[in-house]
């Protein structure tokens, strides 16, 4: 049992994510075959020990309700602690934007727990973390509060908000910006600190007529906190646009990759499905690719994620493509750098192409 609790955030930066996020948040994205994205936060702090986990919603989060549920897939059905979710209605009649707002009304339910810290999160990002290094760290250097972030391995389009971090880990300087660079302190949207200092960043920017707990709570009040950066070495992928929703997930067709984030720190949980297994035809032919339960393969499948109980048809050629579940791909069809959301039938003969650095996107429930 840890002394931490959790607190995910759904209301995520989605306006680069076009079709795949009209209906849906960041968090209930489709990745790696069988996980959405809110998986590897719940996960995560599951795995450090935190049994007590709120949900702050959003305006779209009936496929949350319907992926969650109690929480039992991630062992949080609880009589006391678990999994809870944290309404984000208005209370005064005027629309809701930011997190600021959720949170506030929500203070309650921080306070009541016994957990000594609160670790925030927003479900936009793909990693395995061991909370408690991160809650050793914020001990040892004596801080308000630790905001988790990694060095950028490339430019990284999107929003997003950069450190600057002094010689003893102190964070001097934070600035929102649309593009990170490469080498630059990428924040992971991952804060932790005590219930004390929670309750003050949150009621502080809220009542000065804010909205949002990163430029509200804690930017516009640095001069108040001792607030400290812990570098995250390992995996992490902000999903931020289509291009990072994209490569992220082939990121996982790379061994080593999928090796440190389902196999070495604790596993990922997601909601079971009992489907049968993949069924490979005489015809089929699958190189370096993920293909989920369910699925039933005639055709040819290369560097591609295929979710659960998709139906590719004899003489099809599949490549660098991400066709989530339900999906019927018929006779001698071409897909080539497509992204197929749910329920999608591309009829036989029809050749779909994107481009490398731009996918095609095919919305759910389309028939081409």
């Amino acid at each position: 049992m840890s002394n931490m609790m959790g607190i995910i955030n759904l209301d995520g930066a989605n306006s680069m994510l076009k079709e795949l996020c009209e209906r849906r948040p960041v968090a209930s994205l489709p990745v790696a075959g069988r996980y959405r994205v809110i998986d590897f936060a719940v996960s995560s702090m599951v795995n450090s020990g935190i049994d007590n986990v709120g949900v702050l919603l959003s305006a779209k989060a009936r496929s949350v309700f319907d992926h969650l549920r109690s929480g039992k897939d991630w062992d949080l059905a609880r009589h006391r602690g678990g999994l809870s979710y944290l309404p984000s209605d208005s209370y005064d009649g005027k629309p809701v934007t930011g997190n600021l707002s959720g949170l506030y009304h929500n203070l309650d339910y921080v306070q009541h727990t016994k957990a000594e810290y609160v670790l925030f999160a927003q479900a936009d990002s793909l990693y395995n973390i061991d909370f408690r290094q991160m809650l050793l760290f914020h001990q040892n250097t004596g801080a308000d509060i630790t905001m988790l972030y990694s060095k950028a391995p490339q430019d990284i389009p999107g929003d997003t908000a950069v450190m600057k971090i002094n010689e003893n880990g102190r964070v001097t300087d934070i600035a929102k910006q649309m593009t990170t660079l490469r080498g630059a302190n990428d924040f992971l949207g991952i804060y932790l600190m005590s219930k004390d200092t929670f309750n003050k960043v949150v009621t502080n920017g809220y009542e000065r007529g804010g909205t949002d707990l990163l430029l509200d709570g804690i930017i516009r009040h640095m001069d108040e906190y001792s607030i400290f950066g812990c570098e995250h070495k390992g995996y992490v992928a902000r999903i931020n646009s289509t291009m990072a929703y994209y490569n992220a997930n082939r990121s996982f067709l790379k061994p080593e990759i999928w090796n440190e984030v389902f196999m070495e720190h604790g596993a990922i949980h997601t909601k079971t499905k009992d489907a049968a297994p993949v069924q490979y035809k005489e015809t089929a032919k699958v190189t370096n690719s993920l293909i989920a339960n369910g699925c039933v393969i005639r055709g040819e499948v290369e560097n591609s994620i295929l979710f659960r109980n998709v139906t590719v048809a004899e003489g099809v050629k599949i490549k660098d493509c991400i066709v989530m579940e339900h999906c019927v791909i018929e006779d001698n069809a071409m897909l080539r750098d497509v992204i197929c959301d749910k329920n999608v039938t591309v009829s036989k003969d029809q050749w779909l192409k994107g481009a490398e650095n731009y996918p095609l996107i095919v919305a759910k429930g389309t028939v081409i």
